[in-house]
């Protein structure tokens, strides 16, 4: 099958949709596929083995400057034509995403969406919440033009349903339980991580430094905790703030790790804190289950997806400190308990693989090619 992608986030860009989406890929190549994939500014020019064309792009300056907006050409109805895709598969769509459905619709050819961010729970979070009512509108428009939409957890499906967009499914999700092991403790990052207190309990952040991951309800936990350690990795917009917040406290910053070492440092902590409401999924949280550490996350979103209170981690109510600490409190400090969440987190994580994820999304791409046999009209040339 050959599938045409259009997404606003890809590489060099890390995040939770680009995670996805370059995992799909290297299952799709492993599975005798082809894509084509349309990314904004400075992607590379292939990868697994599938081209890359590159689509100049604009930050979303002051909002969320790691970001790029693609910018649409007539050249990429060429290279669609050239590449004579048997679907297009849309990310998010937003700019890129709305082009790439536009040319879809202009060729008559199958399409698929994919829902990843809550945009208008984002729209909020950056202040711009005049836009909310604006992003509903335009995501269950842009939606519905799809023959097929997806979404990455089962609380997503349902908010993609509660705005009135139509035929959606859901899009397993998946994790490296190969890459993130138990077996990737690390005394020396253990020890980097604790800032040469390795003895001391140990609570671990991995993710984008920015305002609306709430952050900021970590500093309970790390002040009212006594003798506990915190370890935030990555990097973003509110990493300069963060560090003024947690100045005086045990918090250690250790920029953005990947490889070995984001292995090693999920293996090497206790408990993963993850307080962000607005994720669909939480790959982050997978991750660090996978590595046989019990995660407290918000009960918003995907989370309930990925987490089961009292069986392979806890969840607590957005805004709620208080037990947010408290959560946190019980795992830091109850190694029995801490394990036998972690063991059953990592039984867990091992049900859900990236072969048997993307299996199940050429599947939609079959659904969606019969869905549009079904229904379309063939165009008239």
């Amino acid at each position: 099958m050959r599938i045409a992608f259009f997404t606003e986030n890809f590489l060099p860009k890390i995040d939770g949709v680009v995670t996805r989406v370059v995992r799909t890929l290297e299952q799709l190549t492993a599975l005798g596929h082809n894509a084509l994939i349309f990314a904004p500014h400075n992607p590379p020019s292939h990868y697994a083995g599938h081209r890359i064309v590159r689509v100049p792009g604009v930050p979303f300056k002051p909002w969320y400057p790691e970001v790029f907006i693609g910018l649409p050409r007539p050249r990429l109805g060429r290279e669609i034509d050239r590449f004579k895709p048997d679907i297009v598969h849309v990310v998010d769509p937003v700019i890129m995403g709305l082009w790439g459905t536009a040319l879809a619709k202009q060729r008559n050819l199958p399409l698929l969406s994919s829902f990843h961010t809550d945009i208008p729970q984002y729209t909020k979070h950056l202040k711009l919440g005049f836009l909310s009512p604006l992003s509903q509108t335009f995501l269950r428009d842009v939606h519905n033009q799809a023959h097929l939409n997806l979404c990455t957890s089962q609380p997503m499906v349902n908010t993609a349903r509660g705005l009135g967009i139509k035929r959606v499914r859901l899009w397993p999700k998946a994790v490296d339980t190969e890459r993130y092991h138990p077996q990737n403790y690390s005394s020396s990052m253990r020890n980097r991580l604790t800032a040469g207190h390795p003895d001391e309990p140990l609570m671990l952040y991995v993710g984008r430094l920015s305002h609306e991951k709430r952050l900021d309800w970590l500093y309970a936990p790390i002040t009212q905790l006594e003798g506990v350690r915190l370890a935030i990795v990555g990097s973003g917009p509110a990493e300069r703030y963060l560090h003024r917040r947690f100045r005086n406290t045990a918090t250690v910053f250790t920029g953005y790790l990947s490889g070995q070492d984001l292995a090693e440092a999920y293996a090497s902590s206790d408990v993963f804190a993850f307080p962000s409401d607005t994720e669909t999924l939480g790959f982050v949280a997978m991750e660090a289950m996978a590595s046989g550490v019990p995660a407290v996350g918000a009960r918003a979103g995907g989370i309930p997806d990925v987490i089961e209170h009292g069986k392979n981690g806890f969840v607590f109510t957005p805004g709620d400190l208080g037990e947010f600490t408290e959560r946190l409190g019980e795992l830091l400090f109850d190694r029995d308990l801490r394990v036998k969440l972690g063991q059953q987190a990592r039984i867990d994580m091992q049900s859900w693989n990236w072969r048997a994820a993307t299996e199940t999304l050429v599947e939609f791409y079959q659904l969606a090619i019969t869905i549009k046999k079904r229904y379309d009209p063939p165009s008239v040339l």
